[in-house]
């Protein structure tokens, strides 16, 4: 079996999604890339969570040819692999219908930055996507969804905003892993509520500056990051 572990990290992705409260029956999904093979775990389609084993996880090549699995693999593959191709270093992409997050997708709305809870995590605003023409959706659909992701991030930077709300769909976000994607995702929903709260609260709140905001996303992204605790690298 192709991708053992990566199989297992991709299933625990899956899970943790299902486990945190992000994903009602099978909405969502989770993957996995192997820059070294060139090939992809994800969950797939329609498989209930708690029948899923390791080596259900379909694996794919960048170009989505199945390399090896008896079942088809989920409906969202082509936005994943979009994704895999377009921003380097992601290794962990995940898809869900959070209520939150979803509802800021359908309102087409973008989250603000609105305090150092999300600048911990986004350095700015998560975005939105521009909708999809007709076509667009006609044809392709989710290799044109993961192609107007790309096209929204072409001045931001995936690394420092690691997720993106799809116009009427819900969110998508990544990280250098699958277990770093779902940690991701479970902030985003936790950020899109904060902000709902935060509106209802004040319904003119603003984003926090620039200056508080770059410094707790650079403290714990940052070349000279200082939060948590530096590895050991000496000997006993």
């Amino acid at each position: 079996m192709k991708l053992s572990k990566l199989r297992e990290e991709v299933l625990e992705a899956n899970l943790e999604i299902v486990r945190c409260g992000l994903v009602l029956y099978t909405f969502g999904n989770a993957s996995g890339f192997d820059r070294e093979s060139g090939l992809v775990a994800i969950k797939p389609s329609g498989v209930p969570y708690a029948k899923l084993t390791p080596a259900d996880m379909v694996i794919t090549d960048l170009a989505g040819r199945i390399v090896e699995g008896s079942l088809r693999p989920s409906s969202d593959l082509a936005t994943h692999l979009a994704l895999y191709r377009a921003f380097e270093g992601i290794g962990g992409v995940i898809h869900t219908h959070s209520r939150y997050a979803t509802a800021w997708a359908q309102a087409r709305r973008e989250i603000p930055c609105f305090g150092t809870t999300h600048a911990d995590y986004f350095r700015g605003p998560i975005p939105v996507t521009e909708d999809l023409r007709g076509d667009e959706i006609d044809s392709e659909y989710e290799l044109n969804t993961g192609l107007a992701i790309v096209r929204r991030f072409e001045t931001l930077d995936p690394r420092e905003i690691p997720g993106v709300l799809v116009s009427g769909h819900g969110p998508f976000v990544w990280g250098p892993t699958p277990a770093a994607a779902a940690h991701t995702a479970v902030v985003v929903e936790e950020l899109a509520h904060m902000s709902f709260v935060t509106l209802a609260v004040n319904p003119e709140s603003t984003a926090i500056g620039n200056t508080l905001r770059d410094k707790h996303f650079l403290r714990k992204h940052g070349a000279t990051a200082y939060y948590g605790q530096i590895p050991d690298t000496e000997p006993g």
